[in-house]
């Protein structure tokens, strides 16, 4: 095969190799295209750290290309203009949208994920994302929760019918997160593009079946995430626990299931929902070719539901083959994975548009090593709410946070003009949940996205101007990987202007997990945030005006 620049140029058995080029022999290698993943999630939790090393691995295992399901439009440029200094799959990014209380907003705000209820309410979301140029969009269409945890709320057919109908007006696909019977036949007649999870409440039948090939929904079953015991995960300490039964059978019909739609002649892919507890990034795609051959695939038709089949459903039409023209994503393996897909597991060189980035010659830019962007420097105003379009006056968007769940706290925040004066503030209401933990807050992104760090070791500190009523208020400065640093401070129903430096601030303990609170860290902040607490079921208020940086010469 001769490869010149990004591309597959010739393919044959009797290929002279031109003067001056690079010869690669690969004598007892295997060379497949490079597998994509239609169903990851790059960055949960918050972190944005992780990108290099996740890219990383998906190079080291073969994968070029990938869907990440988990960032905010906001996030989509800054993290494509991230991923152009790496050595990196090719990433389409998703945006979301779900109902209210839905899978996917029950944790997030609409700037995440947005909620819709009616066909108006979704053609306006549509059309409000196609602004940020999205690749494909998830549609959260499911609320089940697999018989293990109380159901979400689900989307009608209505509704997800006028998400697709008008997603396509603008070019864009839609992947829905679907996981029964009923609710996959209804994105089969909205025109889904892609189930993209396992119908796993009971065994498909003829209708779904024909539902699917009469619309042309292909399926990516994402059985590595349904697995009963994952690849990440410790051995069950109770093997007969309800919840692990329920997943072994569960697990059971998603496979079944998969042989049925496969062999009724619906194109099945590789989606794996790499990034979910107990799916690591790059293992997790090998895993799923495993367990699609363990569902009644051949090895040759797993591999072409990462490579050819896979590509077709993406749209993406230059790759998943090994053919003149093709862009050169390339693996060598050991073995003959059309025989043992086992030997994806063996990659011994890939290459990436041409470029060697894993193997014995391998290059890789030197940002492939860091954990985050160069951080950024700031000006002293963060927002003083004088912008109508909800920036902030850095240009970020503004955004808010809240606990999670069913029961969730609800709030509004507004900008509205001062009562007593020129200008606008920004006011906030909430209705807490009933949770011990329940929170409202703002948060000011410093960055676009919230993808690179800002640095605000030139400034003493922040000042601010507040009133409200709430039982529990901070302030807050959130960096990558879950890092938080916060001051509390008393609230009056009356303007009171506050200065808070940074060694006022002090280490939170991780959002999940244990560990020690982080010491201070002047480089690695994402977003200023104010959030109010109080009695479970409670109410809380505040408004905000003129959130700045001073440096060491304000005095106090």
């Amino acid at each position: 095969m001769l490869v010149r620049g990004d591309r597959v140029e010739q393919v044959g058995p009797a290929l002279a190799a031109p003067d001056g080029v690079r010869v690669v022999e690969a004598a007892g290698l295997a060379l497949v295209p490079g597998l994509l993943d239609l169903h990851t999630h790059w960055t949960p939790n918050t972190r944005p750290s992780a990108v290099p090393a996740v890219a990383n691995a998906y190079l080291d295992a073969g994968v070029t290309t990938v869907t990440d399901y988990h960032q905010a439009p906001e996030a989509h440029a800054p993290r494509r203009a991230w991923l152009a200094r790496l050595a990196a799959p090719t990433v389409r990014f998703g945006a979301r949208i779900s109902t209210p209380l839905g899978h996917g907003a029950d944790w997030a705000d609409q700037a995440t994920t947005r909620w819709v209820n009616s066909p108006a309410a979704a053609r306006a979301a549509v059309d409000a994302i196609a602004a940020y140029r999205p690749d494909f969009i998830k549609a959260f269409t499911d609320g089940w929760r697999y018989g293990n945890a109380a159901d979400n709320t689900s989307m009608d057919e209505a509704t997800l019918a006028a998400l697709v109908d008008q997603a396509h007006r603008h070019g864009i696909r839609v992947f829905s997160h679907t996981v029964t019977v009923e609710r996959a036949k209804q994105a089969a007649r909205a025109g889904v593009d892609l189930i993209a999870h396992s119908v796993l409440d009971r065994a498909v039948d003829d209708e779904l079946v024909a539902l699917m090939r009469e619309h042309g929904t292909a399926y990516g079953p994402t059985l590595a995430v349904y697995e009963p015991v994952r690849i990440g995960d410790a051995a069950p300490a109770d093997p007969g626990a309800p919840v692990l039964q329920r997943r072994r059978a569960n697990f059971a019909v998603a496979l079944a299931n998969v042989k049925r739609l496969h062999e009724a002649g619906v194109p099945v892919v590789v989606a794996t929902d790499a990034g979910m507890p107990g799916t690591p990034h790059g293992r997790a795609t090998t895993r799923e070719l495993e367990l699609l051959v363990r569902a009644g695939l051949s090895p040759a038709e797993a591999l072409r539901a990462a490579t050819a089949t896979a590509a077709r459903v993406l749209g993406m039409d230059d790759r998943g083959r090994i053919a003149p023209g093709m862009r050169a994503d390339l693996v060598l393996v050991e073995g003959e994975p059309w025989r043992d897909v086992a030997a994806m597991q063996r990659v011994r060189r890939v290459f990436l548009a041409g470029v060697e980035v894993t193997g014995p010659d391998a290059r890789r830019p030197a940002d492939n090593a860091r954990q985050h962007l160069p951080p950024v420097a700031l000006p002293a105003l963060i927002d003083d709410f004088e912008r109508d379009d909800g920036r902030t006056a850095l240009g970020t968007l503004r955004i808010t946070d809240a606990d999670g769940g069913n029961d969730r706290t609800w709030q509004s925040s507004l900008r509205i003009a001062r009562a007593d004066g020129p200008g606008h503030v920004l006011s906030t209401h909430a209705r807490l949940s009933h949770s011990p933990r329940a929170f409202a807050a703002v948060l000011l992104p410093l960055t676009r996205g919230s993808v690179g760090p800002a640095d605000l070791g030139a400034w003493a500190g922040l000042s601010f101007r507040a009133r409200g009523e709430a039982r529990r208020i901070q302030v807050e400065v959130r960096g990558q990987d879950g890092r938080r640093w916060a001051h509390r401070f008393e609230l009056g129903p009356q303007w009171r202007d506050y200065r808070v430096g940074w060694d006022a601030f002090a280490g939170l303990p991780p959002w999940r997990g244990d560990g020690p609170p982080p010491d201070w860290r002047p480089d690695d902040a994402l977003q200023i945030g104010f959030s109010v607490g109080g009695e479970p079921g409670g109410e809380a208020w505040f408004e905000l005006d003129d959130v700045r940086l001073f440096d060491a010469g304000v005095l106090p």
